[in-house]
């Protein structure tokens, strides 16, 4: 089965080039030249998405906020803009790599390569069990006790999802707010609380403990 990736690119050319390149390579190619489209498109879940920033009416940023909630792919930007906080703005968007303008389409290539194979090898670990009864899925987005799942809202699961895999690591209420919900979302991270308090309601219900244990003063962590 050929990876799919979505370019993202309000000029064209490049998305043409693109295209072409990685057709070539072996891929199979979605694109998009604005905003509004490649939020449609990638409803279709690529493996990875190409994305401009500097794109009329709806930017970059904006367009990996509002897809960020539903598309778990590597997203690399593409971009003429090199400040330091771009990329911090970027990375807490949920961006994982840049690639700046003008790019070597050779180091672009093996950059796409190295982010899917990092993201598949990481949904090839599908379950992590912490119990004997208690599993994850994290391709699925389940968790289940004793084979009977336990119903979790989506940001419940990214919690899970977060803590689980970095077990033992200690995380703060505002890093958990940043990772889950996006660096400038509207709000604040005492929600982060409240949807700690539910999981473990929820995981109580099940029979199972939480694993979620809470280092006072300081944040949350997972524990086997």
């Amino acid at each position: 089965m050929r990876n799919r990736i979505l370019i993202v690119d309000d000029e064209s050319d490049i998305v043409n080039l693109l295209k072409d390149h990685f057709e070539y390579s072996g891929y199979e190619v979605l694109t998009a030249e604005c905003g509004e489209e490649a939020i449609k498109i990638s409803e279709q879940q690529p493996d990875l998405i190409l994305l401009d920033i500097n794109m009329p009416e709806l930017d970059g940023f904006q367009v990996c906020n509002r897809i960020r909630s539903f598309v778990s792919c590597p997203i690399i930007f593409l971009t003429a803009r090199i400040e330091d906080a771009d990329k911090i703005l970027g990375f807490g968007l949920g961006a994982d790599d840049y690639v700046i303008k003008p790019f070597s389409i050779d180091e672009l290539s093996a950059r796409v390569a190295a982010h899917i194979r990092r993201d598949q090898r990481g949904l090839s670990k599908i379950k992590a069990k912490f119990e004997d009864n208690l599993a994850i899925n994290y391709a699925a987005k389940e968790i289940c006790f004793k084979n009977i799942p336990i119903a979790l809202a989506k940001k419940e699961f990214e919690i899970i999802e977060l803590l689980s895999l970095n077990s033992g690591q200690v995380f703060d209420k505002e890093r958990i707010y940043e990772k889950i919900w996006g660096y400038d979302s509207p709000g604040d991270a005492s929600v982060v609380a409240e949807h700690i308090r539910r999981i473990r309601s929820k995981m109580a219900a099940a029979g199972s403990q939480s694993h979620i244990e809470t280092v006072w003063g300081v944040g949350y962590k997972w524990v086997k």
